[in-house]
């Protein structure tokens, strides 16, 4: 992605938060802000999506659950995008939230698909040769 050089004013104090997240994520200013504005750019479109942190980097995750926007959209497509399935699969969660995961998913399409692809790469051997501590003994 290019990028575009502008400046902007920040208060003191979230110049100091954003600079107290620099020591625990060992970035540069300039890609933890570029970061955090597009979380929260996408989070403004997007109400009811938040961001997190796992092993494949940050994703989208359905606010108020630990299901991410990926593993949803993932379970509706192998419902045969059947919306009615999917509630019924996913009874625990609102109307709402669904419709914010499908609402991102339909916003940011790559971003989703290269999730789900990521996802179902794995087979048994290949966690078995990336993973060795998963094996049975």
């Amino acid at each position: 992605m290019s990028s575009v050089v502008k400046s902007i004013r920040i208060d003191k104090k979230t110049l100091s938060d954003v600079e107290s997240l620099l020591h625990m994520k060992k970035e540069t200013f300039s890609s933890l802000t570029s970061e955090l504005i597009t979380e929260a750019v996408k989070m403004r479109k997007c109400p009811g999506i938040v961001f997190v942190d796992g092993p494949a980097g940050r994703r989208a995750r359905i606010e108020g659950t630990g299901i991410d926007v990926w593993e949803l959209i993932s379970a509706c497509q192998e419902l045969n995008n059947d919306l009615h399935a999917l509630k019924e699969a996913f009874h625990w969660l609102t109307d709402r939230q669904i419709m914010a995961a499908i609402g991102y998913a339909n916003t940011y399409p790559d971003e989703i698909k290269k999730l789900i692809e990521m996802n179902r790469a794995w087979s048994k051997e290949k966690a078995h040769s990336e993973l060795p501590f998963v094996r049975k003994k």
